[in-house]
């Protein structure tokens, strides 16, 4: 299998070494064996080799912040779009960071493999949130496999698990813990620390960004909400349908609901609103104890899924870092290349 790797960011090397290091062993167990003919990254470019690129190579460039270009016998083009229309590839692994307000160039970079026949496997979560709907559909048409399981709960197979897993129920409604920052912060409240103190912690620990406001204010979760919704459920929304209230300034809510017995949570919900719309919430919400997602602490996630005629539904699992994302994207590149 041919493949395009775009984006070389702690999730897309981490890609690489996987695909490089398991090379033996993704033939032996999964009839998998991954030849990277492309990379790219927004500062360096696209570049290919149609015999394969040498994967050590590429990380040694990519980890120095030297152009791939310097890769012996390659071609390259200035912008990962013009390299993707010129050249011959599998699949491609779009492993980019697009920004929230249209999901480019991420979005464009699916479109075009996806509008050749050529399957896709991403954790960029933007472009899925907001065309995920279309890109399925256009998958389908075009016979090509779509695959964004890293998109929500990282390495956690959640996507895979309410789409194919339960193939054939109906959901009815979902509820989950979707961002490991926000759930860290609230577990560490519950247990007496500051809010500051807490969101320090989490920045420590790599999980927080230094401006968590992705993460705090929900950003994040309504992106992971919006997925749920197009993939699980056919419904593409708008950031503006979800309804959004972080966690800042939750210190008396946090410290009340704990001398209750109960926890609070950032909870992501989806639920029918008549006429076949979906009702999306993001919002801290005090859990009683035998809530399923009120014991989800740390860094873990969980979705809750309701589906006809299964009932209850539940998946618990970690949902960060650039290892499980990285695990998310390779178990995707198996489900499609894979015996």
């Amino acid at each position: 299998m041919r493949i395009w790797v775009v984006g070389l960011g702690t999730v897309g090397r981490w890609l690489l070494r996987a695909l490089d290091s398991q090379r033996e062993e993704l033939e032996r167990r999964y009839g998998l064996a991954p030849v990277v003919v492309g990379v790219a990254t927004a500062r360096h470019g696209f570049v290919y080799r149609p015999d394969g690129l040498d994967l050590g190579s590429v990380l040694r460039l990519a980890e120095a912040g030297r152009p791939l270009a310097h890769h012996p016998g390659v071609r390259h083009w200035p912008k990962a779009l013009a390299g993707l229309r010129e050249t011959e590839a599998d699949l491609l692994a779009e492993v980019t960071q697009s920004p929230p307000a249209d999901g480019e160039p991420g979005y464009a970079h699916m479109r075009e493999a996806l509008r050749r026949g050529l399957p896709v496997a991403t954790s960029n979560k933007w472009p899925v949130a907001l065309h995920g709907v279309e890109l399925l559909e256009l998958a389908r048409a075009k016979g090509a496999a779509f695959r964004a399981e890293s998109t929500v709960m990282s390495g956690t197979p959640v996507l895979s698990a309410l789409t194919r897993g339960l193939a054939g129920a109906t959901p009815l409604g979902l509820r989950g813990s979707l961002n490991a920052t926000a759930n860290l912060i609230l577990s560490e409240m519950a247990a007496g620390t500051s809010y500051e103190d807490a969101l320090a912690a989490a920045q420590s620990a790599g999980l927080a960004e230094r401006d968590p406001s992705a993460d705090v204010e929900g950003h994040d979760t309504v992106a992971k909400t919006m997925i749920l919704s197009a993939l699980v459920f056919g419904k593409e929304l708008r950031p503006e349908q979800v309804a959004r209230r972080g966690i800042t300034g939750l210190g008396d809510e946090v410290r009340e609901a704990a001398s209750s017995g109960r926890r609070v949570r950032l909870v992501a919900t989806l639920e029918p609103s008549g006429g076949g719309e979906l009702a999306a919430r993001v919002e801290p919400i005090a859990l009683p104890a035998d809530d399923p997602l009120a014991n989800v602490d740390g860094v873990m996630n969980a979705v809750v899924c309701r589906a006809d005629p299964v009932g209850e539904v539940t998946i618990i699992g970690p949902g960060a870092g650039p290892k499980l994302a990285g695990q998310g994207v390779l178990s995707d590149l198996i489900a499609i290349g894979g015996r």
